[in-house]
């Protein structure tokens, strides 16, 4: 049967040949009275009307979840919003819903309809194996010990298989920049050919006409260390799209593994969040491909340039003096170190998330890099050799206040501190307390921490009960209890009878 088109064209030459009536040509045709009169009026079908919108009955339990969410996106930062994918995904996980993502599309859009944005357009490109991969930054707002902050987000994107590497820095400066590489490299166990940037600061210092960069001799060293070559987009509009794989990622990836905007207690957890997005879109299929990112990613690996032998020294060093306070000043800011160093000099390896402190080729101390000018970052264990002769110092000390700040001072050690200070004084209740913080350094701070807490239990408010519990722990050799059925049946006896004595009573003529 031919299309209706044709079939109007066949009633107007019947009408036209023969002047056949509405009737006969509807008998003639085997349709309605009415199409006849529709294919004499017009030679074009008209359009079929629509069927009203049936109601999504298994997302209408959800409508006000959803509301929630795109209320709750009004105060989230705009780059950190969900999508209408997002909230399909955790309708889908997070509720156990049963909804197709169409229904939710539908139902978002017609939420948000007058905030929609067009999406861009992007020309397709082809990339080979290890040949290509982009860099860029992005921007995440974390909730971070209870503190929302900004962190700037590396991207190094493999063009061919789509795979990610993201890490997470407190600033986004050259440092952090140079670091970024280094780790991505690691991450992929090698290095592109061709890393495609546009005009960041951190790896251009003047940007000429056309293509034309002056860049940065730091990145230069870097560059020269991996062997890659660089490229750079023109700029503004002309070269916004020339790196379209990595800029999509930047959004695809916070939205999909950083909203809703997630709360961390440390950079380490905030790190393996981020690896665990990482792991998980490796598994992920691109529209149009037949493997996945983890699939393409094990081909390309085996076709990117081998990793220098050395690793690329990316931190900067320098030697300051150690004062009168046990604090270095590196960058505006002021970390401590070990008491026994004042007026040494000392070495500083400065990272964007780190400082570390050497001396003669030894590791005297490790800080989280504070960003504040005149910031004083400080550690108490630096001091105890110094609280030691001074223990009431112990309780107003900037170190002491920092590690509650940091939570890293438990409560069972205030309760300790108190329940000695009741039985002995404070002045004798702070040297108490030194020596139980030096335990740390024999036995560990959670054996040191678990003593002070089994101390409190038996009521025992005594520095010297804490030592001797601690270190009766660290004697302990730990139980051993895969082999525990085996000892345990070697162990087993008969159980007990009294018939020999019995039979003993028989021969002795019985009790008298």
């Amino acid at each position: 049967m031919g299309s209706r088109v044709e079939l109007f064209e066949l009633i107007r030459r019947d009408r036209e040949a023969e002047g056949l009536s509405i009737r006969k040509l509807a008998e003639r045709h085997g349709v309605h009275r009415r199409a006849v009169r529709q294919a004499l009026a017009a030679a074009t079908p008209p359009e079929r009307a629509r069927p009203a919108r049936r109601p999504a009955p298994a997302l209408g339990p959800y409508h006000q979840v959803i509301d929630g969410w795109l209320a709750a996106d009004r105060q989230a930062p705009r780059k950190q919003r969900h999508t209408a994918r997002r909230i399909w995904q955790r309708l889908v996980d997070e509720h156990g819903a049963e909804v197709a993502e169409t229904t939710v599309r539908d139902y978002v859009r017609a939420r948000r309809r007058a905030i929609g944005m067009p999406g861009e357009a992007y020309v397709p490109q082809v990339h080979h194996p290890g040949a290509e991969a982009e860099v860029d930054w992005g921007e995440a707002t974390v909730i971070m010990r209870s503190v929302p902050i900004e962190v700037g987000l590396f991207y190094l994107r493999a063009c061919h298989s789509g795979a990610s590497f993201v890490v997470a820095f407190p600033r986004m400066t050259q440092q952090a920049f140079l670091e970024g590489h280094a780790e991505a490299f690691e991450h992929f166990g090698g290095v592109f050919a061709l890393v495609r940037y546009d005009n960041l600061a951190s790896a251009v210092r003047l940007v000429l006409r056309g293509r034309r960069r002056v860049e940065s001799d730091r990145f230069v060293a870097m560059r020269s260390h991996y062997r890659f070559t660089s490229a750079f987009t023109l700029v503004g509009l002309a070269g916004a799209h020339e790196k379209g794989g990595v800029e999509g990622e930047v959004g695809r990836f916070r939205r999909r593994h950083l909203v809703p905007v997630p709360e961390v207690g440390s950079w380490a957890e905030l790190d393996r969040l981020i690896g665990a997005g990482m792991r998980h879109d490796l598994g992920r299929r691109i529209a149009g491909r037949a493997e996945t990112v983890g699939e393409a990613m094990s081909r390309e690996r085996a076709l990117l340039r081998p990793l220098p032998a050395e690793h690329h020294p990316a931190a900067e060093i320098s030697s300051p003096r150690v004062d009168a306070k046990a604090l270095v000043t590196v960058r505006q800011s002021r970390y401590s170190v070990p008491v026994g160093l004042v007026g040494m000099r000392v070495e500083a390896r400065i990272g964007a998330r780190e400082v570390v402190v050497s001396h003669r080729g030894r590791e005297v101390a490790r800080h989280e890099r504070s960003y504040e000018r005149l910031a004083v970052v400080a550690s108490l264990d630096h001091y105890l050799d110094l609280l030691r002769d001074k223990p009431g110092a112990l309780r107003g000390s900037l170190a002491l206040h920092q590690e509650r700040q940091r939570g890293a001072w438990p409560a069972a050690l205030d309760e300790l501190w108190g329940k000695i200070a009741a039985r002995y004084g404070s002045s004798e209740a702070a040297r108490h307390m030194v020596e139980v913080l030096l335990l740390a350094r024999e036995v560990g701070p959670e054996r040191m921490i678990a003593a002070a807490a089994g101390a409190l239990a038996a009521g025992a408010h005594d520095g010297r009960a804490v030592a001797l519990l601690a270190r009766r722990a660290a004697r302990a050799p730990a139980p051993a209890i895969a082999d525990l059925p085996e000892r345990l049946a070697r162990s087993e006896r008969p159980a007990p009878t009294l018939g020999d004595y019995d039979e003993l009573l028989g021969g002795q003529g019985g009790i008298r």
